[in-house]
């Protein structure tokens, strides 16, 4: 029989086990719901995760075809100049489809191509560029990319010619530092020569084995067209600007002119340099009398009998010159011409010899605007007032726009123009026919400093030559007297790069002394040609023979004529990569874009 006690104990039994199973069931649907929560976070991360990943992939494609446009535009422009505008931009393409690397339509994708010069659009410090590349696809997706573009300066080679004569071949241990480039081939002769930079050549290398070529060399590349006479003429509307343009003439012989131009660099404000930006001046003189501007003596040559040989002497007018003269002992400089020929032999051989350019303060006890064979030109312009004093302040044409704002950098002589001096700036000169080099030509700031403070461009519609003066080749004063030296170095020096349409080369370079000025310690007859910078011309020329004829090359490459190019100097028309941007989307407009990005 149940009790009570026994329905009691039953029943309490009965609801722990329901509470048992209660308590398991929601602990069941917890579980699964806990799980089903993870299962569906995980699909839902999983989602998000392949559609990050598929943006990604999108966004990928999207700027790998930017960047690729990049480079399509730059060909495309290097292929066909015309295309390139001098103003604005030209599109080179206009929604066109985009392929990948096996040549294969991307879907949805299109991409447009923009080219156009930006920054300072003048070219006097070189011509600058952009080429922007957009990309959008059918989904909203953008990219877009910019690369600055620039035309590669004739000022960057350290040697470059159109034509190598099959006379002239490099050797004698000629050494070349920076870039070389001929759309001819180039010739090494057995003595050897090294170059440190690169070589380039259209055709093919001559005697290859005879070189040394730190950076190898390369053959059969494309030729480099030399610039025309049209960029010539370009830099006489820049020179009349800042009133530099001057008339001259063609007379004269080869290495003598009748306009020559005087580089000074002076020390206006005392504090023992002449290297601030307002401190370099050049002075234009002009005579009919093309020997007197460039120190030319006139010299004689004939065939005499010396015991049981013949030799060949040249007499000199040395004794009557007007240029040359020595110092005497009370500091006076005394012009040969102007004294009894035993009395001007006898200080043509002293240790204070000297002679001078036409025209120098020298020859005149000082500045004179006219002397007795021609005249400076005046400046008409702002005067510096540190020149207040000056006999010559009215004469000096300023070479920073601080007081000739309409400066572009550019000096240029209708015919031909002989210069010397020292140069504190950034300046070109230019002329339609030969540019002598009549004395030396340096800067203010040490090239070798590489600073770039300073940087001259020598751009001839014909030759370049440097003279056969008194003051670049050693002369006997009279008959059996000994060859000297007239200047105030046996060698030459010249900064600048040079860029010939003819040929650069030394007058005479086949006769005169041949061991009176020593290159280092080699025997030459006309010392060391130190020149830093560049050489470009059409046709090599010669400075020198194997005999000791001429001058000995001592070339050095100045790397800011690469950098800091002079003013407008001419191009090689090939444009290079600058700098490379990512450009916002938003709101893009490519018109509204390379407005701002040219000034003006």
């Amino acid at each position: 029989m149940t009790t009570n006690e026994d329905r009691m104990k039953r029943a309490r039994h009965d609801r722990k086990h329901t509470s048992e199973r209660g308590f398991v069931m929601v602990m069941t649907m917890l579980i699964v719901l806990v799980i089903s929560s993870l299962v569906t976070a995980a699909v839902v991360v999983g989602s998000n995760h392949l559609l990050a990943h598929r943006y990604y992939e999108r966004q990928s494609v999207l700027e790998t075809s930017a960047d690729a446009g990049l480079e399509l535009a730059r060909a495309r422009i290097n292929g066909d100049p015309l295309v390139y505008p001098d103003s604005g931009y030209s599109v080179l393409e206009s929604g066109a489809p985009v392929r990948d690397g096996d040549g294969v339509v991307i879907p949805g994708v299109q991409r447009w191509l923009y080219a156009g010069p930006t920054g300072v659009t003048s070219g006097q410090y070189g011509f600058f560029g952009s080429v922007v590349s957009v990309v959008r696809d059918d989904g909203g997706g953008a990219a877009i990319r910019r690369s600055q573009i620039n035309q590669e300066s004739f000022a960057k080679f350290a040697y470059f010619t159109d034509i190598e004569p099959t006379n002239i071949s490099f050797g004698g241990g000629d050494v070349i530092f920076g870039p070389v480039h001929s759309n001819s081939e180039l010739k090494i002769y057995s003595s050897g020569a090294t170059f440190h930079g690169d070589v380039r050549t259209a055709k093919w290398v001559q005697g290859g084995g005879y070189g040394t070529f730190a950076q190898g060399y390369e053959e059969y590349v494309a030729p480099i067209p030399m610039p025309a006479t049209a960029d010539l003429t370009k830099l006489q509307a820049q020179a009349a600007a800042g009133e530099t343009s001057f008339m001259g003439d063609s007379n004269g012989l080869m290495g003598e002119a009748t306009t020559r131009i005087e580089f000074m660099a002076l020390d206006l404000n005392g504090d023992g340099d002449k290297t601030d930006p307002d401190e370099g001046f050049f002075r234009v003189y002009r005579s009919p009398n093309s020997d007197w501007v460039v120190g030319n003596v006139t010299t004689t040559t004939e065939r005499v009998r010396v015991g049981k040989r013949w030799r060949t002497v040249m007499t000199t007018d040395m004794l009557t010159s007007q240029n040359c003269g020595w110092t005497d002992g009370i500091g006076v400089f005394r012009v040969a011409a102007r004294f009894p020929p035993a009395t001007a032999q006898a200080g043509l051989e002293s240790a204070t010899r000297r002679c001078y350019l036409g025209g120098s303060d020298e020859l005149n006890g000082g500045f004179v605007q006219t002397d007795a064979n021609g005249a400076w030109v005046p400046w008409t312009g702002d005067r510096h007032p540190g020149l207040s004093g000056r006999a010559d302040a009215g004469f000096l044409f300023p070479l920073s726009r601080a007081y000739n704002p309409g400066f572009k950098g550019v000096i240029y002589v209708q015919g031909k123009v002989a210069i010397s001096g020292e140069v504190r700036g950034q300046v070109t000169v230019a002329a339609s026919d030969d540019i002598v080099l009549a004395d030396d030509l340096v800067y203010a700031t040490d090239p070798g400093a590489g600073t770039c403070q300073d940087i001259m461009g020598i751009f001839s519609g014909d030759k370049v030559v440097i003279s056969d003066n008194t003051l670049n080749a050693p002369v006997s004063p009279a008959p059996g007297s000994a060859i000297r030296t007239y200047d105030d170095t046996k060698d030459e020096f010249f900064h600048g790069v040079i860029l010939a349409l003819d040929i650069f080369t030394v007058e005479n370079y086949g006769t005169g002394a041949r061991i009176e000025e020593p290159c280092e310690a080699r025997l030459w007859g006309r010392g060391c040609i130190y020149l830093t910078g560049g050489i470009i011309q059409k046709i090599r020329g010669a400075v020198g023979t194997s005999a000791g004829t001429g001058g000995l090359k001592r070339y050095a490459y100045d790397p800011c004529a690469a950098t800091s190019p002079p003013p407008y100097f001419p191009t090689t028309g090939h444009f290079v990569k600058g700098q490379y941007y990512h450009v916002d989307p938003t709101n893009f407009s490519v018109a509204a874009y390379y407005a701002q990005l040219t000034p003006g």
